[in-house]
């Protein structure tokens, strides 16, 4: 996982580039939209429901690599397997990862430049 970048930034710059003045508007859509999935995966879990987790976790996937965040991309692809596989016990763990990527990804793309 750890040879992933944080971000990519050349497709960042592509995207960037396409998006003009709605890159900003297109950042913090993510940025919200990922701070609710996280909360799904929090109560996914809370609720010990692996079909929505591992539903959720598959969309964040999505997005985050769309994005340009692969590393972030790859925690999420960690985490929807656990939920396909129903081994939610190991997901706390994983959640984790996904908090302390999440957190690396918000910082570099508000200071993206």
């Amino acid at each position: 996982m750890n040879d992933k970048p944080h971000l990519d930034e050349e497709a960042l710059a592509e995207l960037k580039d396409v998006m003009e003045e709605e890159f900003d508007v297109l950042i913090q859509a993510y940025l919200a939209d990922s701070r609710s999935r996280i909360e799904s995966l929090e109560q996914a879990l809370s609720e010990n429901n692996p079909d929505i987790f591992a539903k959720t976790a598959h969309s964040f996937k999505g997005s985050s690599i769309n994005i340009g965040a692969p590393r972030l991309g790859q925690v999420c692809f960690e985490a929807e397997k656990l939920g396909k596989a129903g081994a939610l016990e190991q997901a706390p763990a994983v959640l984790e990862q996904i908090y302390t990527e999440f957190r690396e990804v918000q910082q570099r793309l508000e200071n993206f430049g």
